[in-house]
């Protein structure tokens, strides 16, 4: 019998056996950049970290050529003391922290990559100078570090970094364009205004030479953390924003959640908006954008996407901030906290604003009437005051010696007294005024001190009859559908686990899955509302969302569907006509219920018009 003779591969014969080598420091630096700067937002984002961890009021960002060329970040930090400018050089060199406890991190920077990696791909130049000490000039390129220098500066640090990747041109050719570059370093520097909003930020675009344009400024905010926080997402996101926004302020568990989240009417076509923060420090996260999602997904159909800047705050030891080379994601220790905290600080904020809807539904309505321009004022006789309209309204209303605009109305446009229950509380000084009229059986017209108001009968009642089914399903719980023979699931095993951790949830929802054995689970109940379902179809859409998401509200969304549904056909149809006390009660039970100011599609309720902006349409301003 012959034994076989092991094999030996080509590639680990004696003569050809790759061999261990020891990378030099400038090789190691190149492979750091590679993880840490990406592009040049990447370096602006290390470099006026460095200038934040340092104490800086002012940080001034210059660029040229979308930064390819020319990078200078310049602040009036701590500075760097001369003897120090070689180690800041070094790889793992830092002041943020001592290296006992990698998870109490108070710092934007704390790995000590930042200043050599770039220095490995670039023309670095710093000059630095601390209190009590001169200022001092170092340089390197390539990998090559000059000696330390006397220099000229008032006090701070200015780095300056020329030709970022011509030592590696390879990754030049990954660049894009100039614009899409410079686009991505505003985006990097308005993230962290957001997150400092006391310290100034200016952002100077240097292509061609000369003193270039200032393309983004932002100038220290003052007051306490939501006024400066409010003042600094103003001038960040627009007016609109901080108009239409509610302050967010929750707490649970050692994580508090502040910041301010836009009303659901004033959402976006894209999730461009949504800026999230764990401990100060701007994140991209799976885990808080699904939060957020599942914050507003009762509120805005699925092509729509909220507004808001959300701060998360904990103790270090609760997050962990060094699972990405560019620091961009986080771990929670309880990310079911997390999690919570955001859906349930959301909504509850959401719930007090009550019937509010967005300011920006009265500008498109304002500019969708589109007048046409108009001459020099001609003279008017000045608004009567509110007496007088009241004396005119009763001398024109049906039954009066007067003729008046009631006796010329047609069948789409009834106009019906309203009698205020209260004159010591006339309806018109409550939020959605007293009701006037009704037109072509579906707008409501009503009367405010400030303006008037147009509701959308049916989408209105639609919403109150949605909130008064979810309050009724809350209390008394989803009714479940035992399954007479239970449909099992194959799955994964990795897809078992997976959603045997939210059966709870699930459970609360209507359906109860269970354990079958191997990689298989058992539905038991379904929800009874939902009727007859594809049990493996929903699971299998609940472990997508899980995948994407980090958690599922898929099962809730459908039931909710079917409350949306029976709302619909439930609730007052268009081109019924309504009776004055029934319009009016309309608009009181509007203003007593939450979410009322958007229909369950997320469009707007009612639309309010200000008597300032409807006089300016006829020109009489």
């Amino acid at each position: 019998m012959s034994v076989d003779t092991p094999q030996i591969s080509p590639a680990c014969a004696s003569d050809s056996r790759p061999m261990i080598r020891q990378l030099d420091d400038a090789a190691i630096n190149r492979i750091a950049a590679g993880e840490v700067v990406e592009r040049p937002a990447s370096a602006v984002k290390e470099l006026v970290e460095n200038a934040l961890d340092a104490g800086a009021t002012r940080v001034d960002v210059t660029y040229a050529d979308g930064g390819k060329t020319l990078i200078r970040v310049t602040d009036d930090g701590c500075g760097i003391a001369p003897d120090d400018l070689p180690l800041a050089l070094s790889r793992h060199a830092t002041s943020k922290i001592d290296g006992s406890d990698l998870l109490d991190i108070h710092t934007f920077g704390f790995r000590g990559e930042a200043l050599p990696s770039l220095g490995s791909v670039g023309r670095l130049t710093i000059i630095s100078r601390a209190d009590g000490f001169d200022a001092a000039t170092i340089r390197v390129a390539g990998g090559e570090t000059s000696a330390v220098k006397p220099a000229a500066l008032s006090g701070g640090t200015v780095v300056e970094l020329r030709d970022l990747f011509y030592a590696t041109p390879a990754r030049l050719k990954f660049m894009r364009t100039d614009r899409a570059e410079a686009q991505a370093i505003t985006d990097v520097i308005k993230r962290l205004a957001m997150a400092e909003p006391h310290v100034g930020f200016t952002l100077r675009d240097v292509s061609g030479g000369g003193e270039g344009r200032v393309t983004f400024r932002a100038d220290p905010e003052t007051g306490d953390m939501f006024d400066a926080l409010g003042g600094r997402l103003g001038s960040i996101l627009g007016r609109d924003f901080s108009d239409n926004a509610i302050q967010i302020d929750a707490e649970r568990d050692g994580l508090r959640l502040t910041g301010f989240a836009a009303l659901p009417t004033y959402s976006r076509g894209a999730a461009v908006a949504q800026f999230l923060f764990v401990n100060g420090r701007p994140v991209k996260d799976k885990l808080l954008t699904g939060a957020l999602r599942a914050a507003y997904f009762d509120f805005l159909s699925r092509d729509r996407h909220p507004a808001a800047a959300l701060f998360v705050s904990c103790d270090p030891h609760l997050v962990d901030v060094n699972v990405h080379p560019a620091k961009s994601e986080v771990r929670f220790r309880e990310p079911g906290i997390a999690r919570g905290l955001i859906v349930s600080g959301l909504r509850h904020a959401l719930a007090n604003a009550g019937h509010r809807a967005s300011t920006t539904v009265a500008g498109a309505t304002l500019g969708a009437m589109r007048p046409e321009p108009i001459g020099p004022r001609v003279y008017q006789m000045d608004r009567p005051g509110a007496g007088a309209i009241r004396q005119a309204y009763t001398s024109q209303a049906p039954g009066s010696d007067m003729p008046g605009f009631a006796e010329m109305s047609t069948p789409s446009a009834r106009f019906d007294p309203v009698v205020e229950a209260d004159s010591e509380a006339p309806q018109e000084a409550l939020p959605l005024g007293a009701a006037r009229a009704q037109v072509h059986e579906n707008y409501i017209i009503a009367q405010t001190e400030t303006g008037m108001v147009i509701v959308d009968q049916h989408a209105a009642h639609e919403r109150l009859v949605y909130e008064k089914l979810k309050r009724q399903m809350a209390e008394i719980g989803v009714a479940r559908q035992a399954l007479l023979i239970p449909e099992i699931v194959e799955l994964s095993s990795g897809d078992v686990a997976r959603v045997l951790e939210v059966a709870d949830d699930l459970a609360q929802m209507g359906l109860v899955i269970e354990p079958f054995g191997g990689d298989a689970i058992a539905v038991r109940e379904t929800p009874a509302i939902l009727g007859e379902i594809n049990a493996t179809a929903m699971i299998k859409d609940v472990l997508d969302e899980l995948a994407d998401l980090g958690d599922s509200n898929k099962v809730q969304a459908k039931v909710e569907a079917v409350l949306s549904r029976v709302a619909c056909h439930g609730s007052i149809r268009s081109g019924r006509w309504m009776r004055p006390e029934e319009m009016n009660a309309l608009l009181r039970e509007m203003e007593a219920t939450p979410h009322s100011g958007q229909c369950n599609h997320g469009r707007p309720t009612y639309v309010e018009l200000k008597l300032a902006d409807i006089e300016r349409l006829f020109g009489r301003t």
